[in-house]
């Protein structure tokens, strides 16, 4: 080997040191840059030189700067990101719900529900008092209210949770036009096989964008021999080397709630979620707060018509002059249990009762409801011709498809007794609370008004317990919609089974997080920056720097020495 070809050795040695050391700064500098992953040197030796019948090397070189990474913990990585920010948002979710039912303050539920009950107790003490009926109304009225307030609370929540997932199709389309623009700039500086260096910061901000992308959807990634990575969700691509296929939200009413969706632009198609920020939105939107608000919906509606039925069947310290049933027909001439009623009559009978306050008489009239599927069925129609057959009554059938029964004089009023076909509770007539669910329960406008008309009696208009003492035990009353469980058992089942869910979704997100970081561990093992580890290899490349340094300076001395002979 001749001097010049020392010369050259160390040449190659000083760059590839010098290169060792600039490259382990960068990692020194990035240790704490989200997304970073540690970058390595590839030393080789160089060429050989033949000097005669020997093959004398040329020292180093650097072949290569490659990312320290294990491509198979990161697709695991990005997979368990998915699964635990979808569980999170079921958790917060839950929490949200536990929150708003606020169970064992003094504003929850169950105080209204007992309140109530126990204001019903008060009027056996004082039967004959207005103003203990009228408290019995008032939190009548407090309980509503509160089914009312749990019912938009929860329904804030659903219509938060839709709007959050419209919001993230943004996000979806911003992440994936980084990604294919970053695949295109990668495949040009990496220039496919010309060289074996990765474009290690394009490459740092790609797999930034693709674990953001994880945190919204969960998707299978690719890498393609020119560098580039193809993006596939469920049987659907959405980037494919400079390619993107952007999204879009679709909304459309079910069961009057407005449902955001995520669709492909091109095919129109929905996306195929199923793990990801999203996948725990919707879950959350429609199972966890949509469970809710059908279990609260079915608890009211089991609360109403079972109270209503038993209620109007009673009288109260006065009885009506007038009455109009809260709800119509559309075909007053169908068969009341085919009429489109929300809550559906059965074969049976009631009494209606008249009571003349000159005479002090009371007359009973039965009213018979045939629906036994035979004959000719009971139509309101009918209904209302049999009321107005009764002395000292007249009743139709309004325009808008209700039932009006009017006291033909002054001194007469009517009320209701013993219907064991519950056609009073599903028409509203004689009834505490309306409507249907949580969404429009109330108290009726015209007891609210008149608080002597709240129905205590089942022995006639203006005295009596009866009706007041199963009113009292309503809460342990087999219910007969219920399949015979109790109010106190429905509304033990609609707050357990929130809590019981809750329990299990913070276990299944907390294993999640778990998972997570036990990859994540494994991936900073891998790539991650251990500043203690690039100390030394600064140490290393430092002194094989002032090695090769000593190298040179020992050939330039032999080359003076040979130019001064």
């Amino acid at each position: 080997m001749s001097l010049f070809s020392a010369l050259q050795l160390g040449n190659n040695a000083l760059q590839a040191q010098q290169i060792g050391l600039q490259v382990t700064g960068q990692n020194i500098a990035n240790a704490n840059t989200p997304g970073y992953i540690r970058e390595e040197v590839v030393f080789s030796p160089a060429p050989t030189q033949r000097k005669g019948g020997l093959l004398l090397g040329l020292g180093v070189e650097v072949t290569a700067i490659i990312q320290k990474i294990d491509k198979f913990v990161e697709e695991r990585l990005r997979g368990a990101t998915s699964d635990r920010a979808g569980d999170e948002i079921r958790e917060q979710t839950y929490l949200q719900l536990e929150a708003v039912a606020g169970e064992l303050s003094d504003t929850d539920l169950s105080t209204a529900i007992n309140n109530f009950f126990s204001s019903i107790h008060e009027v056996l003490n004082q039967p004959d008092s207005v103003s203990v009926r009228n408290l019995a109304v008032l939190q009548g009225k407090t309980l509503a209210g509160q089914l009312q307030r749990l019912n938009d609370r929860v329904l804030s929540i659903r219509n938060d949770l839709n709007k959050q997932i419209g919001e993230h199709a943004a996000d979806i389309n911003r992440l994936t036009d980084t990604i294919s623009k970053l695949n295109i700039k990668i495949a040009s500086t990496e220039g496919g096989d010309t060289t074996a260096s990765d474009a290690v910061g394009l490459r740092d901000q790609r797999n930034l964008a693709l674990a953001n992308l994880s945190e919204l959807i969960n998707f299978r990634s690719s890498e393609q021999v020119d560098g580039t990575v193809t993006v596939f969700v469920g049987g659907d691509y959405l980037v494919f080397q400079g390619q993107k296929r952007n999204v879009q939200t679709r909304q459309e009413s079910i069961e009057g709630l407005l449902t955001t969706s995520i669709d492909l632009v091109d095919s129109k198609s929905p996306l195929d979620i199923t793990a990801g920020k999203i996948a725990g939105l919707t879950d959350a939107r429609d199972l966890i707060t949509g469970e809710f608000l059908d279990d609260l919906n079915s608890f009211t509606s089991t609360l109403v018509f079972e109270f209503n039925k038993l209620f109007s069947s009673g009288q109260g310290l006065k009885g009506y002059q007038e009455l109009t049933s809260e709800f119509g027909v559309s075909n007053s001439q169908a068969a009341l249990d085919a009429a489109g009623l929300t809550f559906t009559p059965v074969n049976g009978a009631f009494q209606i009762q008249t009571f003349n306050r000159q005479t002090g008489l009371t007359k009973n009239y039965d009213i018979t409801v045939d629906l036994n599927g035979f004959d000719l069925d009971t139509s309101l129609t009918d209904l209302a011709a049999q009321i107005d057959a009764a002395d000292g009554l007249a009743a139709e059938v309004t325009s808008t498809g209700r039932l009006k029964i009017v006291s033909e004089s002054v001194d007469v009023e009517f009320a209701f007794a013993d219907d064991t076909s519950g056609v009073l509770a599903a028409l509203g007539v004689n009834t505490f609370f309306t409507g249907t669910s949580a969404v429009n329960v109330g108290v009726s406008s015209t007891i609210s008004k008149n608080p002597a008309l709240f129905a205590a009696s089942d022995e006639g208009i203006g005295g009596g317990t009866g009706l007041a003492v199963k009113l009292a035990g309503f809460l342990d009353r087999a219910l007969e919609s219920a399949s015979g469980e109790t109010l106190t058992t429905l509304y033990d089942s609609l707050t357990s089974k929130t809590t019981q869910a809750s329990a299990v979704a913070r276990g299944v997100a907390e294993g999640s997080r778990v998972f997570e970081e036990t990859l994540r561990g494994q991936q900073l093992g891998v790539s991650g920056v251990s500043i203690d580890e690039e100390a030394i290899k600064l140490i290393t490349y430092q002194r094989a720097f002032q090695a090769t340094a000593k190298f040179i300076r020992a050939v330039a001395d032999l080359l003076e020495i040979l130019v001064n002979l």
